[in-house]
């Protein structure tokens, strides 16, 4: 047997104090190394096509299962199109209109026509509460799903930090039947059937309230058993995105004479239509108001129209022309642009909103630029930012007031 020499010895004895050295001061290297990206680079941010997808990159909790998720205003999704007549596909509307909001954030929220950041308001929170989980195979258990989530979260008290002055507490508290303060919270459709069960939700806290409708079609339309003949045979059956306002109507949620469509360019069985839609409680703004009355018109008359009741507005994305807006299940040609249409929503800014939503985006039927899932997401951050304006006192005190820049000697600017 071969004896290894001294020499041989101490080079293995060398070896492993070297191996030992640098397994040691690897280990110092990597502790190190562990905070070197913080250190030198800053926060592990999201970027518009990075992180978790909520809306605007806002902080996100499944907040029917934890009651500790406290707001001041809610993004909901309603992932339900099973009640439309013509197109499906809006259950997918929460997830576009959450990817169409990508390049929003919160610290970059400012706007030219707001003057103003919705996410920067005194303290105000607003957070993305999810979607709600919703039957596709049973409408009843569907429409009831969305009732109770609804419920759920409008009965949640505000966060405390909330500010007075831009907060839900200063209008929802003077407007509720009972005068404590709720939330408020932006729907996500969805087809335009989850009004129905919101209406249900906000009727035990406010009583009938005013309706403002962007659409192009009536909604109000009671069940006509020759068109479909299917929709007589059960009472469930006779609820679908073109009736649901009818059905609420029965039901005593909408304020009669105080509700508001516009927009509306569909196509009518006859004038008989109309004399219905009155009776309903809605008067009507076609699409072809915008040139013979001009938007300032359209806003005050609006304005007028809904006062100081408690006012839910719901956007059907149809009201957009489809060349600018076509991923939607109904749509009809000579729609309103969408400039038109922020434009008069911002002169709706100080009313009593109590709730909105936007409804009916199909992203199967949109552009390969996403341009309906923009322009929804970009509407729903105006719905934020006119939540947020100080409340009108002349709306508070039950005076008809028109929006600023609109009343008579009023100097206007030009923004179209």
């Amino acid at each position: 047997m071969r004896i290894p020499s001294k020499f041989a010895i101490l080079c293995a004895a060398i070896s492993q104090l070297v191996t030992a050295h640098h397994g040691a001061g690897g280990g110092h290297a990597h502790a190190h190394d562990e905070e070197l990206w913080k250190s030198k680079y800053g926060e592990q941010v999201d970027l518009p096509f990075t992180g978790p997808l909520s809306f605007s990159h806002l902080p996100y909790a499944k907040c029917l299962d934890d009651p500790s998720s406290l707001f001041d205003i809610a993004i909901l999704g309603l992932p339900f199109d099973t009640t439309v007549t013509y197109r499906p596909g809006a259950r997918f509307g929460p997830f576009g209109i959450r990817s169409g909001s990508r390049r929003q954030r919160p610290d970059i929220g400012h706007t030219f026509g707001w003057g103003m950041n919705p996410y920067k308001q005194n303290g105000v929170k607003i957070i993305d509460c999810g979607d709600v989980p919703i039957s596709p195979f049973d409408n009843t258990l569907a429409i009831d799903q969305i009732s109770v989530a609804y419920s759920t979260l409008l009965s949640r008290p505000l966060p405390p930090v909330t500010s007075a002055v831009h907060s839900s507490s200063s209008v929802t508290a003077s407007l509720s039947q009972h005068k404590i303060p709720h939330p408020r919270i932006v729907s996500l459709g969805g087809d335009h059937t989850i009004v129905l069960p919101i209406l249900r939700s906000l009727n035990k806290i406010y009583g009938p309230i005013s309706v403002i409708h962007f659409d192009a079609h009536l909604d109000t339309w009671p069940p006509v058993k020759e068109r479909y003949p299917a929709m007589s045979m059960t009472e469930q059956s006779q609820v679908n995105h073109g009736t649901f306002f009818w059905k609420a109507s029965q039901e005593g949620l909408i304020k009669q004479d105080a509700s508001i469509h516009a927009g509306i360019r569909c196509k009518l069985a006859g004038p008989d239509d109309l004399v219905h839609d009155s009776s309903v409680g809605f008067e009507l703004i076609t699409t072809d108001d915008i040139e013979d009355l001009g938007i300032p018109e359209i806003i005050k008359r609006i304005r007028r129209r809904v006062g100081s009741n408690p006012v839910y507005l719901s956007l059907d994305i149809d009201v957009i022309d489809p060349g600018l807006a076509p991923a939607t299940g109904t749509p009809e040609a000579g729609g309103w642009t969408t400039r038109e249409v922020k434009r008069i929503l911002r002169g709706l800014g100080g009313l009593n909103f109590v709730g909105f939503d936007l409804v009916e985006v199909s992203p199967v039927y949109d552009t390969n630029a996403e341009t309906t899932s923009l322009i929804a997401a970009d509407i729903v951050h105006d719905f934020l930012s006119m939540m947020l304006q100080p409340r009108d006192e002349k709306v508070a005190a039950g005076t008809i007031h028109y929006s600023p820049g609109f009343g008579e000697g009023a100097t206007t600017r030009d923004e179209l």
